[in-house]
């Protein structure tokens, strides 16, 4: 591809060094409630979805790691991993369909549990430098639309108050890169800054012109 990304993914890791920054700050002031330690990999069965452009970042960095038979064995993994979400996902879409309340269905959602494609032998990230935001933050408390979340093996306490991360302040910033990028090579696909996807379509998708959907004469602009 000959289009240089370089620009968006500062911006995106410039969220990314700021999401550490506040998990540092959160495990120095509550040392004995953060758990997270290495081979723990509670987070790698969480499911969740990624913003167009921490999608591209994470697509980026897997092309270029791996190769030959590591990377087939992996899009194994993100084609079975990508089959369970799917399938998961069309349940919801039909418990909505037939009256169930968008809470109960989040709820359900977030009880999920589907193994990261990119979660190894030995229980750890293998691309752990590039893990997305919500990886990053997972372990110390986080708010979506007013609820609080936690991970259930941490030391915070339910119904007591501690410091949280705005996880939709973050998606807004997310959403922000994602729609400059869009803007910027004049995409003909007006809503494709809105694009959520989980790890393992992100890890199968092939992000060239076709996809985004840039024009020939935008193609050679950003030649």
């Amino acid at each position: 591809m000959d289009i240089d990304f370089t620009p968006f993914f500062q911006k995106y890791e410039s969220l990314v060094s700021m999401a550490d920054r506040l998990f540092e700050k959160i495990k120095k002031e509550y040392p004995q409630c953060v758990t997270c330690k290495i081979e723990c990999s509670d987070c790698c069965h969480a499911l969740f979805d990624l913003s167009l452009i921490e999608a591209m970042y994470l697509n980026h960095h897997f092309n270029e790691t791996f190769s030959g038979r590591k990377k087939e064995v992996l899009i194994e993994k993100a084609n079975r991993a990508d089959r369970k979400v799917y399938q998961l996902k069309r349940k919801a879409y039909k418990d909505f369909q037939t009256g169930t309340g968008e809470d109960a269905i989040l709820e359900q959602m977030a009880r999920e549990r589907i193994r990261c494609p990119l979660l190894n032998d030995q229980e750890m990230c293998g691309l752990y430098p590039y893990r997305p935001i919500t990886c990053r933050l997972y372990g110390i408390p986080t708010s979506i639309g007013g609820r609080s979340y936690t991970c259930g093996i941490s030391g915070f306490k339910e119904g007591k108050k501690y410091p949280n991360v705005n996880i939709d302040t973050i998606q807004k910033q997310l959403y922000e890169i994602s729609l400059e990028l869009a803007q910027t090579i004049k995409s003909k696909y007006r809503q494709i800054a809105d694009i959520l996807v989980p790890v393992s379509m992100a890890m199968l998708t092939t992000y060239d012109e076709a996809y985004l959907g840039m024009q020939e004469d935008d193609k050679k602009e950003n030649a």
